[in-house]
């Protein structure tokens, strides 16, 4: 999806355990036609979770017969997406050639390297029918020496990506490790992402071995430590501590992070960088055409002003 700036997201309330760095309540941004994003990540305290730069919560939003999503070409360097659905379809096409339908607990990875192109639409069949939308959208930024890696797409279908079921609660491995199984994605650095569905009065463990870790709370409430927190919620948390989390009501959250980047990058539009003079020719790449264009397509959304 297309980044714009905005006002920081709010920051929660301070109290709580030792373990938690940071909470942040994601500020809401309607786009238009009730298409509602709450955007987690860049935090101005924060600018990422591991190698995790931009984080947004889509949805939900009922979508009528003939009505639908449609983000029209627009280029990217230097990350790589994760787009992750719970309930929806959205069709991506990208510049390299790979057509893929998104669906819900599905493994999207998009790594623009040195560059992609890529749309995002309502399938037809959704157009015409309706749809209800809910999702999240990830950017991963890409750690030195690979932020000019070559352009990739990676799918894996709900069924492929491995899970655990015990009595109260649920987690699908989307990358990384987790609960001692692993996700068969290919990454260029070491992060995680896992979805955890668990009933109320639930105990969940947070690994404590990985650098950075996070809680993005999609909807529910959860106990940490004796204090409460509420969705939705980006709790960030201080390495190394062992964390329980005791679910209040039946939760929906997602595990993330990785190990910290070597420095901080650049963010302007969809351009992530260590390089501010690699952003000034990722710009004048795309308002002069040299980026590949997307197949089927013959619109684009236009370099910002």
């Amino acid at each position: 999806m297309s980044w714009q700036p905005s006002t920081d997201p709010e920051l929660g309330d301070p109290k709580t355990c030792d373990a938690l760095d940071l909470i942040i309540v994601p500020r809401t941004r309607d786009l238009g036609d009730g298409f509602a994003v709450r955007r987690a990540l860049p935090h101005g305290k924060r600018q990422m979770v591991g190698p995790f730069i931009f984080f947004d919560h889509f949805g939900p939003v009922q979508y009528l017969a003939g009505k639908g999503m449609d983000v029209r070409p627009h280029p990217h360097i230097g990350l790589a997406t994760v787009t992750y659905l719970f309930d929806g379809s959205i069709m991506h096409r990208d510049s390299e050639g790979n057509i893929q339908e998104i669906q819900p607990g599905a493994m999207n990875l998009m790594t623009a390297g040195r560059g992609i192109a890529h749309s995002e639409r309502t399938p037809d069949v959704q157009r015409r029918d309706g749809q209800k939308m809910l999702g999240l959208q990830s950017w991963i930024a890409l750690p030195a020496g690979k932020e000019e890696i070559a352009p990739s797409f990676q799918h894996y279908g709900a069924g492929d990506l491995p899970m655990i079921s015990e009595r109260d609660f649920t987690a699908r491995v989307i990358a990384g490790s987790a609960f001692g199984i692993s996700s068969p994605v290919s990454m260029v650095s070491p992060w995680f992402y896992t979805e955890v569905t668990a009933q109320a009065g639930t105990s969940v463990p947070l690994d404590p071995d990985h650098e950075e870790r996070a809680i993005y709370l999609v909807d529910g409430e959860v106990e940490i430590a004796g204090d409460r927190h509420e969705g939705p919620r980006l709790l960030i948390f201080r390495p190394g501590d062992r964390i329980t989390v005791k679910t209040l009501r039946p939760t929906r959250m997602m595990f993330l992070g990785g190990d910290a980047l070597e420095g901080p990058r650049h963010i302007w539009w969809n351009f992530v960088s260590s390089s501010k003079e690699r952003i000034e020719q990722a710009k004048q790449d795309w308002k002069t055409g040299r980026f590949s264009q997307v197949p089927h397509e013959h619109e684009f959304i236009p370099l910002p002003e």
